[in-house]
């Protein structure tokens, strides 16, 4: 899924392929260090709004708010003083900045919190998104993790079925030459024979490669290709259902996947701050302009983007389809279009909700970006137990 220019539901949580060297530690109540798949800490990232996606009031563009190397630096830098362990670096097209050259650019102003860079299955050259991949992982120290994405190039479309074939083909070669081996492959989409690049990550092996989507070309692309599986804002039923099923699809691969969850959060002292907070972020509001925004995304028809909209449409007067997870985010914007909303102990509680449906790190994001990154990381994730997720175990 890719409505916000990542997988994740893009994409989009993230992982380490390093040893813990420089590993981002926690805030709070968290312990340092890295965790073991299905124990310890949930893995807490923020967004970084490479994608024109920042907004105080939704559907009404501020020309301070707009994607550029200076605002995306002060989101990545202040995510990292506030503790979170990841941030998503979201990639599109015509919206934003490149979040490759993104990424190189910020990896030496940070220190220890890991990055989570968006690319688009078919949009490089495979040996050199490996060698750029490797090349950055290096500058971080080893703290790259990877988001897959499967949406059609721009000025392309393909359909579902062949392009989430791509996706497969691609993420099975660029997993080859990241983890030091020899490629001799020749399928549908990709004919590559050559050896490994020089140029390796820190660990040698591969980082964490994070995917989601809904459709079932998608889900069986996840369960036999990736290792952790985003997922959009749900009720804690749906997202424990969409857990049971991916595990099962996997499990018929012989792989064991982790799972993340993309929402946004709106936190404040009380319940009711928070929710005149939510209700002020789309006063401003053309319902018009907001079905304008959702449209412009390359995935605005994904099986995803329907389920977000179900949401909406089971939701009370208010925008509530169930306690503290609002969906009025989905009035302006594709991809992820709920929001968890309630003052501290309430948002930590639905976190906690999710992690007992079996998610393991979240991808989380607010309005204005900058903003929301402050209220959570003051009140919310010094409650929480939380650290980045560990490499898997070779197979």
């Amino acid at each position: 899924m890719n409505g916000d220019g990542t997988a994740g539901g893009g994409t989009n949580g993230g992982g380490t392929v390093g040893d813990g060297t420089n590993g981002g530690g926690t805030n709070g109540g968290g312990t340092a260090g890295e965790r073991t798949a299905g124990a310890g800490p949930a893995e807490v990232a923020w967004f970084g709004a490479l994608c024109d996606d920042d907004y105080r009031y939704l559907g009404v563009p501020d020309p301070e708010l707009a994607s550029s190397w200076e605002h995306c630096r002060d989101i990545t830098l202040a995510a990292e003083r506030n503790g979170f362990d990841n941030i998503l670096l979201p990639s599109g097209y015509t919206l934003g900045i490149d979040a490759t050259a993104f990424a190189a650019g910020i990896a030496p102003l940070t220190e220890r919190m890991r990055l989570l860079l968006a690319v688009r299955m078919g949009e490089l050259w495979l040996p050199q998104l490996a060698r750029q991949i490797a090349t950055i992982d290096r500058m971080l120290g080893g703290r790259l993790t990877v988001n897959i994405i499967s949406s059609d190039m721009p000025g392309e479309a393909l359909e579902s079925a062949p392009r989430y074939r791509r996706t497969l083909e691609w993420m099975h070669v660029l997993r080859t030459l990241l983890d030091g081996r020899p490629v001799d492959f020749h399928g549908e989409f990709v004919a590559l024979t050559l050896d490994p690049p020089r140029a390796a990550t820190v660990s040698g092996r591969c980082p964490l490669f994070y995917f989601g989507g809904f459709s079932e070309a998608a889900k069986e692309t996840a369960a036999e290709g990736c290792d952790v599986f985003l997922t959009w804002p749900d009720t804690v039923a749906g997202v424990a259902g969409t857990v049971a099923d991916m595990k099962s699809r996997a499990a018929r691969h012989g792989r064991t996947l982790r799972f993340g969850l993309r929402s946004h959060v709106i936190v404040r002292e009380t319940p009711d701050a928070a929710r005149a907070a939510a209700s002020a972020l789309v006063s401003r509001l053309d319902d018009s302009v907001g079905a304008a925004i959702r449209g412009r995304s390359l995935d605005a028809a994904s099986a995803g983007v329907r389920r977000q909209a179900e949401l909406r449409d089971l939701s009370d007067g208010d925008g509530y389809v169930e306690a503290n997870l609002w969906t009025g985010i989905g009035r302006a914007r594709s991809g992820a279009g709920a929001a968890i909303v309630g003052d501290p102990d309430e948002v930590a509680a639905k976190l906690e909700q999710y992690r007992g449906a079996g998610i393991d790190a979240f991808i989380l994001s607010g309005y204005p970006h900058l903003d929301e990154c402050d209220w959570f990381g003051r009140h919310v994730l010094p409650r929480l137990d939380h650290g980045p997720l560990a490499p898997l175990d070779p197979a």
